[in-house]
């Protein structure tokens, strides 16, 4: 474990979240100015199980931060246009008058493709990748699309995966592995993992289902139910709940939800994001100060990306005001005081990273615990520490530069 003496405050706080098997467990990882300088986990990744360093999580969202980071490191080599039509990479995408959608629209949720309920047939359909990325060059976009955002929930991960597919000839998952876990020095970016690494993953738990109704039933009620039938229509494909504990996920390549990651290797891509695309070496006093660090985006490239893409309406899919940038959104902290340069994602169930520049850290958290005794759909638990984070940060900062933390 990694807490810095500034941060063992929040440490005791994280800690005491996971006092009971009950409440699962999870791990909390955050960059300072491009270094480590909390590394911590508390817990149960089963009912019999404890939390340990090596254990990695389902997070749902949050992969999205880091598919999207994988195109803007293609971008930045000019593989990849964010204003060219998808159809100039892909161009069965095309049809039914998609000509026009660019990039852009695709990482900004304004494809106009956001169903996935009916998109392919049966339970395991969505587990068919390439089933679905024809499917989804079959399907007509929506045209609300022209007018606001529509929060692509589980669509956008194989639209970004498919883009990246085309334009480099390579499977998505290497990619991936080439762009982003090797250079920052983590192999646990898996959208398809391992069957040796399996044993690592944290058992989720509850069930995403209220008690007493069935998912099918509740997701066919919500898609004919007019304000809230974008939300059944993006993020509830048939038998979901089931689907999200089937091993077979973990062999599919799904970028919107099945993302599985440790803490430490989000906060330390996001910790790049937020100190002008540079993290320090992984051992700096092996290889010395700045010497091996990497630099994962240009800081011109991060400016880009961080612009709030057109200015939003309600979304129609979640019936909210949103901020996307390209491929991220803006969090949401337990605070007044709102990060107004942060970008990351959030995942259903309460997992999220992100990256705040004006502050120059990056924060993030896993867990097998899917929300609260409410909802399983997601809590407080990132918006809380996330903002304790935040007002630690600032007083770091007025105190002077963090030193190494101890272990």
């Amino acid at each position: 474990m990694l807490v810095d003496p500034k941060f063992v405050r929040l440490a005791d706080h994280f800690f005491g979240m996971f006092t009971q098997p009950t409440r699962g467990g999870g791990a909390l990882a955050i960059y300072l100015d491009g270094r480590p300088v909390v590394d911590i986990w508390a817990g149960w990744a089963a009912r019999d199980r404890r939390w340990s360093g090596d254990n990695v999580a389902l997070t749902f969202s949050t992969g999205k931060g880091v598919a999207t980071t994988v195109v803007h490191r293609l971008a930045e080599r000019g593989l990849i246009d964010y204003s060219t039509p998808v159809a100039a990479y892909w161009p069965e995408f095309g049809a039914h008058g998609k000509e026009d959608i660019t990039v852009r629209d695709v990482l900004s949720h304004h494809a106009g493709l956001h169903r996935v309920r009916g998109l392919v047939p049966g339970r395991e359909g969505i587990l068919d990748y390439d089933a679905v990325v024809r499917a989804l060059a079959e399907s007509p976009a929506d045209p609300r699309r022209i007018r606001s955002s529509g929060y692509h929930a589980i669509t956008f991960g194989w639209l970004v995966a498919e883009i990246v597919q085309r334009v480099t000839g390579d499977p998505f998952t290497e990619v991936l592995r080439r762009e982003i876990a090797e250079p920052l020095g983590y192999d646990e970016f898996w959208f398809r993992v391992p069957e040796s690494e399996r044993y690592r993953i944290a058992k989720i738990f509850p069930h995403l289902s209220p008690p007493g109704i069935r998912w099918n039933t509740a997701s066919s009620v919500l898609s004919w139910v007019r304000p809230i039938r974008g939300l059944a229509e993006a993020g509830m494909p048939e038998s979901f709940d089931e689907l999200v504990r089937d091993p077979r996920v973990h062999d599919a390549v799904m970028p919107g939800w099945n993302g599985v990651f440790s803490a430490r290797a989000l906060a330390r891509m996001y910790g790049a994001l937020a100190n002008g695309g540079r993290v320090e070496a992984l051992d700096p006093v092996r290889g010395g100060l700045g010497i091996g660090a990497v630099q994962l985006l240009k800081p011109e490239t991060i400016e880009i990306i961080n612009q709030t893409q057109r200015s939003e309406s309600r979304d129609y899919v979640l019936g909210l005001p949103l901020k996307f940038t390209l491929g991220y959104h803006r969090p949401v902290l337990m605070s007044k005081q709102q990060p107004g340069r942060a970008f990351g994602h959030y995942g259903l169930g309460g997992s999220g990273a992100y990256a705040d520049p004006e502050l120059g850290m990056s924060i993030a958290f896993v867990t097998n615990r899917l929300g609260n005794m409410v909802t399983a759909l997601g809590d407080a638990r990132l918006a809380r520490i996330a903002a304790m984070t935040a007002n630690t940060v600032r007083k770091v900062k007025s105190m002077g530069p963090v030193e190494p933390g101890a272990r």
